[in-house]
């Protein structure tokens, strides 16, 4: 029996996407940074958060949250998704289930209605989630939520709402990891890049150079698909609909998605609705 491999829309064999979180100023260098090198990915906001409009920070603030229309005007105008955070960055941990519901639910509701979309991600405020939390996101209507944990590695993940990244930007490992992602052919595997942080990070330490770096090393390369994570979330989970015939010689695609996959020698499109023999 051949193998079988997912391939991303176009048939691409890598996927990257970025993840940042708090909703703070420094997002809109970022995404004029990431948006120039074709690079997107999704901002963790906390809707009850928001800077009063008007509010001026004293002028050694680093982690300075927008105001409400500040947050709209960036992000409407960009290609990233808008995920969850929890309303008020609270750690869902230890939350009495009631309290971690309206967490999750109010700060997806609210974030719906600011930008004017679907909200079905989330980030772990803190990284901090246990079973309990998990279960209240599914019943929010959560497909995945991102942990802090790293793998330096490309897997696709086995398990959404405790979802790795393969780093966090100031990882040590960070451009070991993107050449090797890079330079690897071939692998048995689809491959994902994932890098998380806080755009405040940047200004912190004063290197937004490494973020620099990055996307221009990992730019425009016609192997990968730069997409949001729900974006490949969606991909995944249409992927996964696949209906195969006993014999492997013929596939049926129910999802209104195009869908690619390797089998052996061959690499097989399947257009939505279609079905084909390979």
């Amino acid at each position: 029996m051949a193998n079988m491999i997912m391939r991303f829309p176009g048939g691409l064999p890598k996927a990257l996407t970025l993840s940042y979180d708090d909703g703070v100023e420094q997002d809109e260098r970022l995404i004029e940074i990431a948006e120039r090198n074709g690079i997107k990915g999704t901002f963790n906001l906390n809707s009850g958060l928001f800077a009063k409009e008007g509010f001026k920070y004293e002028p050694d603030t680093i982690h300075r949250r927008m105001s409400l229309s500040h947050a709209r005007e960036v992000y409407k105008k960009s290609s990233w998704e808008i995920a969850a955070h929890a309303y008020t960055h609270a750690s869902l941990v230890g939350l009495p289930g009631n309290i971690a519901t309206k967490e999750i639910f109010q700060d997806r509701k609210e974030l719906e209605e600011t930008f004017e979309t679907f909200v079905r991600g989330f980030a772990y405020p803190y990284g901090a989630f246990d079973d309990a939390s998990v279960e209240i996101l599914k019943n929010c209507g959560i497909c995945y939520a991102r942990t802090v944990h790293s793998t330096h590695d490309f897997h696709l993940p086995t398990d959404w709402l405790r979802l790795p990244a393969t780093c966090h930007h100031a990882d040590p490992q960070l451009m070991d990891l993107a050449k090797r992602f890079v330079e690897t052919e071939n692998w048995w595997d689809p491959m994902l890049f994932y890098v998380w942080g806080h755009s405040y990070e940047f200004e912190q330490f004063d290197n937004w150079g490494v973020i620099e770096e990055f996307c221009e090393y990992m730019a425009k390369r016609d192997d990968i698909w730069y997409a949001t994570n729900i974006e490949i979330y969606d991909y995944c989970k249409a992927f996964s609909e696949l209906i195969f015939n006993t014999d492997m010689t013929a596939c049926k695609n129910p999802t209104s998605r195009e869908l690619w996959f390797t089998y052996g020698e061959k690499d097989v499109y399947v257009p939505s609705g279609n079905t084909v023999t390979f």
